[in-house]
């Protein structure tokens, strides 16, 4: 009988950033960064773990298309903020009403890149599922940029089960 891995432990955190309060969670991956921003960047990589992006990037907006999620996830539309590769993307998501803004910046040292990720928080956002959901897509990165097969990353494993941990985050207060 095989080994379970153990279950993901969730670790965002609240901080203010340089719009307004933030949803953070980091990654670190032995590897350049370029690589790294090839895999959060490039169409055929990020398709691997979260979907794909078309149209033309120096227009400063891209049709992005979730592909983990199966065929019925909506196309969001991608308006490209900033953009300052191999370094920084900032992009605002909108699908329908929801609207989500995105900051993405990349560090190397000592042989190692770091991912931040952050996500602006509006009034009432649901951190007690987006915070598992980004978790989530995060893992499906780390497992896809080791050569793995992100479809082995469990959605069980994050949601519920990491909600009580985001919603502390809030000290209680919903959202």
């Amino acid at each position: 009988m095989s080994e379970q891995p153990p279950a993901p432990v969730p670790a965002g955190r609240l901080d203010d950033g340089p719009v307004g309060r933030e949803l953070r969670l980091e990654r670190r991956f032995r590897a350049p960064v370029d690589d790294v921003w090839a895999a959060i960047t490039e169409s055929e990589r990020l398709e691997r773990w979260i979907g794909l992006w078309e149209g033309d990037p120096r227009s400063g907006r891209v049709a992005f298309r979730p592909t983990a999620e199966g065929e019925d996830a909506l196309a969001e539309e991608v308006e490209i903020l900033d953009c300052a590769p191999p370094r920084r993307l900032e992009v605002i998501t909108t699908t329908g009403r929801q609207r989500w803004r995105l900051r993405l910046e990349l560090d190397h040292a000592g042989g190692v890149t770091t991912l931040l990720f952050a996500m602006l928080l509006d009034e009432g956002e649901a951190i007690g599922a987006v915070g598992p959901g980004w978790e989530y897509y995060l893992d499906r990165l780390l497992v896809a940029f080791g050569g793995g097969d992100p479809s082995a990353v469990d959605w069980d494993d994050y949601y519920p089960a990491m909600e009580g941990y985001y919603l502390g985050l809030l000290g209680g207060r919903g959202g």
